[in-house]
């Protein structure tokens, strides 16, 4: 199905994996994608229809990028929104909507919008600048400890976020980030950490992926099962809530959104993307449509597709970079696409260092017995890509 006739270029600020993978959806409905990113080989330069070369933030280039397309959604939230604001207010059409954007870019503020929509999350509070010593221990005996600290903007990946255990780790750390905005919350002692993918249309049209379960180490995912292994009332819980923030947005586009699961089947909100998300790469594979489909559908005004998966599950695992090297890594992934209903998806970056998303893999379960099928398809993908040697 083509897009409305009134888009066919949509412009995209990021051109890392996320924007790579659009490639397939805006072909199917015959949409150019123009980006914006800061080098010449960011992973979806080589898919673009036209590239604009300057940082992410840059509204110079943003501009000069919303002359050549009809709307410009995100890859990535690393954005000068007051900028874009300037250029909103001369006839840009951006999507999600900056002002749906505005409470989701700081951590802290993001926390807040959830509070004032009754949305579960751990207890919080923040630290605003150096001024703030003298409350700090206050502040955090009212989140308590452990606690996770996070810069309020700007972090992914486990980047800006610390768990700290005693009050002195907190001053600490505090005043090696310069004593910079940052967000305290309770450390949750959860049960799983979960995710799921939420889009919502132009005429308000709203679509929920399966929940996902993912496993996080040292704050980067590293796998992701669809769908989750709860109880159908925790995929309720987490439906509504997906449903609940994006109508309350009022937002046009894709969320993902992370939450804990606690051992009482408690939910809580950890954090919101706005924009695709690692933990919905599964549905390239095993929804009808993908995120990076419905992304171009909400943002054009398409009807959102289905978000059914085409298969009983899937199991997604990144490729994580292992060392610092200059290797495409060739024979590891020959070998990880000999595993039986396996798609691997290598980003091209040219540099590998500890850590750095490189690729992922899809495999696709259809066994009955769902725990054998998901532990084997993430020993087949980590064995061969964690502990191969080249």
């Amino acid at each position: 199905m083509a897009a409305n006739s009134q888009v066919r270029r949509v412009g995209v600020i990021g051109g890392g994996q996320l924007a790579w993978m659009m490639a397939a959806g805006a072909e199917a409905l015959g949409i150019d994608l123009l980006v914006q990113t800061p080098n010449a080989d960011d992973p979806a330069c080589a898919i673009a229809y036209q590239t604009l070369l300057g940082p992410v933030a840059e509204a110079s280039v943003t501009a000069k990028l919303a002359q050549q397309c009809d709307l410009i959604t995100f890859e990535n939230e690393f954005i000068d929104l007051p900028a874009l604001r300037q250029l909103e207010a001369q006839g840009t059409r951006f999507y999600p909507q900056l002002d749906c954007l505005e409470p989701l870019l700081d951590k802290y503020e993001q926390r807040q919008y959830c509070d004032r929509l009754n949305l579960p999350s751990p207890k919080f509070a923040t630290l605003h600048s150096e001024a703030d010593l003298p409350n700090l221990a206050a502040k955090v005996e009212k989140v308590g400890l452990p606690l996770a600290l996070k810069t309020r903007r700007h972090g992914y990946d486990g980047q800006g976020t610390f768990i700290l255990k005693t009050l002195e780790a907190v001053n600490d750390t505090w005043q090696q980030l310069g004593y910079q905005p940052v967000l305290l919350e309770t450390f949750v002692a959860f049960e799983k950490e979960l995710s799921v993918m939420v889009a919502r249309s132009q005429s308000g049209e709203v679509a929920v992926y399966p929940v996902v379960e993912t496993q996080q180490i040292d704050q980067v995912c590293w796998w992701v099962v669809a769908p989750a292994r709860v109880t159908a009332a925790v995929v309720d819980e987490v439906t509504a809530i997906a449903t609940h923030l994006v109508n309350s947005l009022g937002v046009v586009g894709i969320l993902g959104i992370e939450l804990f699961l606690t051992g009482s089947g408690e939910v809580l909100i950890n954090e919101i993307a706005p924009r695709t998300h690692n933990s919905g790469h599964y549905t390239l594979d095993a929804c009808e449509t993908s995120q990076f489909e419905q992304q171009l559908r909400a943002v054009c005004g398409l009807p959102l597709g289905s978000t059914a998966l085409t298969h009983p599950g899937a199991v997604m695992v990144n490729l994580l970079g292992t060392e610092s090297a200059t290797s495409d890594y060739t024979e590891r992934r020959a070998a990880l696409s000999q595993i039986p209903d396996a798609s691997v998806y290598w980003y091209g970056k040219r540099q590998s260092r500890p850590g750095r998303k490189l690729g992922h893999v899809t495999v696709l379960t259809g066994s009955s017995d769902t725990d054998v099928a998901v532990r084997e398809a993430i020993a087949q993908v980590e064995n061969l890509w964690y502990y191969r040697r080249n």
